[in-house]
């Protein structure tokens, strides 16, 4: 089972890293997705820019997309980097977000993965099975 952990941070949290020399948070999140690596269960994983020049949102609202740079809105709905891990169970999913080296005021959102199996009834569709080529030559 595949899981996305999805790193979030209140005003609490941010406000707590500015005490934190960035070197420290960078060791402990090092040795975290060094752990991850080691058990093997670590697929990938990214910070997210902070610098807002290069990020933007694209609004489906409307007749056309509509393209605006950021701010996204508030700063808990705001996410700072993700992981995506594959595990045995949830439970496992649950231990290893829970050794997150994240203090106060932070959260992790985890989220299941979706695979092949959560859309068998389709299966025999063209969209799917287009899908399954492009999982098997690794996309």
């Amino acid at each position: 089972m595949k899981y996305m952990l999805i790193m979030r941070s209140s005003q609490k949290a941010f406000e707590a890293y500015k005490d934190i020399p960035f070197e420290q948070v960078l060791e402990q999140m090092g040795n975290y997705n060094e752990q991850l690596i080691n058990a093997g269960v670590m697929l990938s994983g990214e910070g997210l820019a902070e610098d807002m020049t290069d990020n933007f949102v694209v609004d489906f609202e409307g007749d056309t997309p509509a393209v605006t740079d950021g701010p996204y809105g508030e700063l808990h709905e705001l996410f700072n980097g993700f992981w995506i891990i594959e595990v045995a169970s949830k439970e496992e999913a649950v231990e290893w977000a829970s050794r997150c080296p994240l203090g106060p005021g932070a959260r992790l959102e985890v989220r299941r993965v979706t695979d092949m199996s959560d859309f068998a009834e389709y299966a025999d569709t063209p969209a799917m099975q287009k899908e399954a080529v492009w999982r098997a030559e690794g996309f």
